[in-house]
């Protein structure tokens, strides 16, 4: 018998009338409770109750079949969706006839099963292009609690196979994760029935992604013994729900896994977080079609949602472990998974997420190390939440601060004053801290001779320990940067060490020392203060001269905001003498205080108005800087954004106000403003939410508050883009791009004045440059060129025409190998290299720079 043929044979051996009119009296008792009928609950209908429920399994399952084919007849004749009409109420009753009957105990013999699975696959909901519209999870559900009373006939087993190859069928990534989830429950019905005895079913990676591929032919290639103990643990992990993980799911897993053991596991599932970490989306073409019309869109995919769901549920059960490697590839598939894909936000916040509550599930410290690095990278503001909350708990399950704990949670790597060393037979190789986030590996053989690379020896017969040495590498470059970047943040607040704290934790710490021997530290004791920086195994002051630092004495970080100027000029020609690059900006620091007009204003300040900005660079470098900010955009509410500060040590929270900057073309294919304009500063009480006067804000506070907007704006601002004024830029605003990018100098780019008087000399450019007013100006062959030392775009004489120069970053950096004071002025590099390239523009063949110097 056909598909069709059952169907009809169905609807002509009942009553047509009798089901329809259960449904028009439904709708008119349902009508007098609710004005909408979406989501139907059907046990409030008196009918159902009274009548429906009674009737015998078969009747129900005509009912059902019925309600799919009007269903279906409605669609074809209205095309789905159409008004809120009586035949659209009745829809709607239809649908939640259909999902009330599935949930209840039915039996089903091998005839009701055909009849159901053949209804879903010819019939649509809503003209939808997938059978998927239906229900079906509730008709599986249905077979799965029947299989517990009697064995599967092969009728039902064939149109089971029907149901899934209909399911196969469906190629639209929307559906994706619902579409694997039900075929693996059909193969899961079919095994339990034929597999009465025991075993495990064959469970692999269901999502159709290069991941699978990848992972699933890793268990295919290991013994049977353990693809079985493996196959447990997917199908666990594929069901793995909720925002964190239950204790019997983290008992039962590790159960399982010990089976197969700790080693063997980790090292499995390390290859595939380490594989996820570096996977890039990918750009897919969707189409599906909705009432009868097909659409066609493009979208970056991840990884499936399927296999996203199964790597959280192996990521909890990580929890279990705190050895240095595994916390790392999972602290890495954080930061992976919270990386934003364009459209779409976080790649996999939900793993993310999981990667979060198993750092901080972890033995020891090393996973609140972890976290204290991923507050520091990750930018959303929900996930800055989630990670202060474990790390308060963590501090308070030890009685500690914060702070405290991210001191302790600091991890030496095995490092003595700065290097380690690893023995491979008759090999050597030494793992020494070059700079902030830059390590080398030197080898050297038994005799002490240098070898260059890696010894292939090494490379065949050491491979794993090898690898181990990388890893270590990459560990040791990210905990400097994070420890560095956690420094910096350091100088918002007034932290106070114990000294006998402060040297085990930072100055003899194998990591942190590095760092802490660069930084300017205030010393107190008995009342007095002195500052001083650590050279060769002495503290010496900005005179170069040897002081003794008492046992009892209170660290602090040096802030410039709280120094005189002859103060801070000491120490700056302190450093360039003994060519001491701190790893941060401290002695040349800029600084911020209150001025005249910011006194009259009172409550906030206007310093950093009427600028325009670029406004996703702008939240990318607040959110780096830990403000929470959010994109703004043509929808209500979109218009204005304030973007906040929490100054908790002070009791403070800052506020920097935006708008969006609404014109033709002013926005993107999502309707995010590109551009947004600036607005006012101001701080408000913490607790009272009331706004304070500028004069009784700390200066350390509102210097480090107007030194994070000055650099939002200095670098985000378009006037610092060269290409602005001629391609796409809003001819309304071309004026302040002149001004900006011509105008007078701000803090940072004072600093950056100052920083170049004194690198200048040094150069080869010497005598061909120099510094006038607000500009570097350099003589070339042909012209002469006026780089201002702000926005870094150029001016030639004799008639201040515009040079459009864009920086190309594969370029050799000029200064790469010059000493500057600190690390780091991206300004610099580009405003040097203009110069460089300048100074002999005889010699430059890109024909879009020659063009314009050529034409006068």
């Amino acid at each position: 018998m056909g598909i069709l043929t059952i169907i009809k044979s169905a609807l002509f051996s009942v009553c047509d009338s009798e089901f329809e009119s259960i449904i028009t009296e439904s709708r008119i008792e349902y009508a007098k409770k609710h004005v909408h009928f979406w989501d139907v609950n059907v046990l409030e209908i008196s009918i159902y109750t009274i009548e429906v429920k009674g009737w015998s399994d078969k009747k129900k399952v005509d009912f059902i079949v019925y309600q799919i084919v009007k269903t279906d007849e409605y669609s074809k004749d209205k095309g789905g969706y159409s008004s809120n009409d009586i035949d659209h109420q009745k829809l709607w009753l239809r649908e939640g006839y259909i999902k009330q009957l599935l949930k209840t105990k039915l039996l089903l013999d091998e005839t009701d099963i055909a009849r159901l699975i053949a209804a879903f696959i010819q019939n649509r909901r809503y003209g939808s292009d997938t059978i998927l519209g239906w229900p079906i999870k509730y008709g599986i559900s249905l077979i799965e609690r029947q299989l517990k009373l009697q064995k599967l006939s092969s009728g039902m087993i064939t149109s089971l196979n029907d149901l899934k190859s209909a399911l196969q069928k469906i190629h639209n990534p929307y559906y994706a994760k619902e579409k694997l989830k039900l075929i693996e429950r059909l193969n899961r019905i079919v095994f339990i029935d034929q597999n009465k005895g025991g075993g495990f079913k064959k469970t692999l990676f269901l999502g159709e992604d290069d991941f699978s591929v990848f992972a699933n032919l890793q268990i295919e290639s290991l013994p049977e013994e353990e693809q079985q103990i493996w196959f447990q643990l997917i199908a666990r992990a594929q069901k793995a729900s909720g925002g964190k993980p239950s204790k019997r799911y983290l008992y039962e897993t590790k159960l399982i896994f010990q089976q197969l053991g700790n080693d063997k596991f980790k090292k499995l599932v390390n290859d595939w977080f380490e594989f996820i970490s570096r996977f890039k989306e990918k750009t897919i073409q969707n189409t599906f079609v909705v009432n009868h019309v097909t659409y066609i869109n493009h979208s970056a995919e991840f990884l499936s949602a399927v296999n996203l769901e199964a790597m959280k549920g192996f990521v909890w059960m990580c929890s279990h472990f705190h050895d240095s490697i595994t916390l790392f590839q999972i602290s890495n598939l954080a930061e992976r998974c919270f990386r934003k894909i364009a459209g779409k936000g976080s790649a996999a916040a939900a793993v993310g997420n999981a990667c979060l509550f198993t750092l901080y599930k972890s033995k020891g410290l090393d996973g609140i190390g972890y976290l204290s690095q991923l507050r520091l990278k990750i930018k959303q503001n929900n996930t800055q939440k989630t990670i202060e909350k474990y790390l308060v708990d963590a501090a308070a399950e030890r009685g500690i601060s914060v702070h405290e704990i991210e001191d302790l949670a600091v991890d030496d790597f095995g490092l003595i004053e700065g290097k380690r060393v690893f023995e491979f037979d008759d090999y050597r190789a030494e793992v020494y801290i070059k700079g902030i986030g830059k390590t080398e590996i030197n080898w050297s053989k038994a005799d002490g001779s240098i070898q260059k690379s890696v010894p292939v020896f090494v490379k065949e017969k050491h491979a794993a320990k090898l690898k181990k040495l990388k890893e270590l590498q990459k560990q040791v470059e990210k905990s400097l940067t994070s420890q560095r970047d956690r420094i910096d943040r350091m100088l918002r607040i007034e932290r106070i060490w114990k000294y006998c704290s402060f040297s085990e934790h930072y100055l003899h710490h194998a990591l942190m020392g590095f760092l802490a021997k660069k930084i300017i530290w205030n010393f107190t004791s008995k009342g007095i203060s002195e500052s001083a920086i650590y050279i060769k195994n002495e503290w010496v002051n900005n005179e170069g001269q040897a002081i003794t630092i008492a046992e009892n004495s209170e660290v602090s970080l040096w802030h410039p905001v709280e120094q005189s100027i002859l103060e801070i000029q000491t120490w700056r020609a302190f450093l360039l003498s003994n060519q001491i690059q701190q790893p941060l900006k401290q002695a040349y620091r800029e600084v911020y205080l209150l001025t005249d007009a910011e006194i009259n204003t009172k409550t906030y300040s206007n310093r950093m108005a009427a600028h325009i900005i670029k406004q996703h660079q702008f939240v990318t470098l607040a959110k780096g800087r830990n403000w929470s900010a959010r994109l703004l955009g043509n929808w209500d509410g979109g218009n204005q954004g304030i973007s906040e500060l929490i100054l908790e040590d002070f009791q403070l929270k800052a506020q920097f106000w935006v708008q969006g900057v609404e014109m033709d073309d002013a926005s993107n294919d999502f309707g995010i403003w590109n551009y947004v304009s600036t607005d006012q500063v101001r701080f408000e009480n913490l607790q009272s939410a009331e706004v304070v006067n500028l004069v009784d804000v700390p200066k350390r506070p509102f210097s480090e508050v107007m030194r994070d907007v000055d650099l939002f704006v200095g670098v985000a601002s378009v006037g610092n883009d060269p290409t602005w004024r001629d391609t796409g830029g809003i001819p309304a605003f071309r004026d302040y791009w002149t001004s900006y990018s011509f105008g007078n100098l701000t803090e940072l780019a004072k600093n950056r004045k100052e920083i170049l008087t004194g690198l200048l000399p040094r150069l080869k450019i010497s005598k061909v440059a120099e510094i006038k007013d607000k500009f570097l100006v350099v003589k070339g062959h042909w012209r002469t060129y006026k780089i201002h030392l702000g926005s870094t775009n150029i001016l030639m004489e004799p008639n201040d025409q515009y040079l459009c120069i864009v920086p190309d970053r594969n370029d050799k950096n000029p200064i790469e190998n010059l000493f500057i004071p600190f690390e780091g002025d991206n300004g610099l590099s580009i405003i040097l290299s203009k110069a460089f390239l300048l100074a002999e523009d005889d010699k430059i063949t890109d024909s879009s720079i020659t063009s314009q110097i050529n034409t006068i």
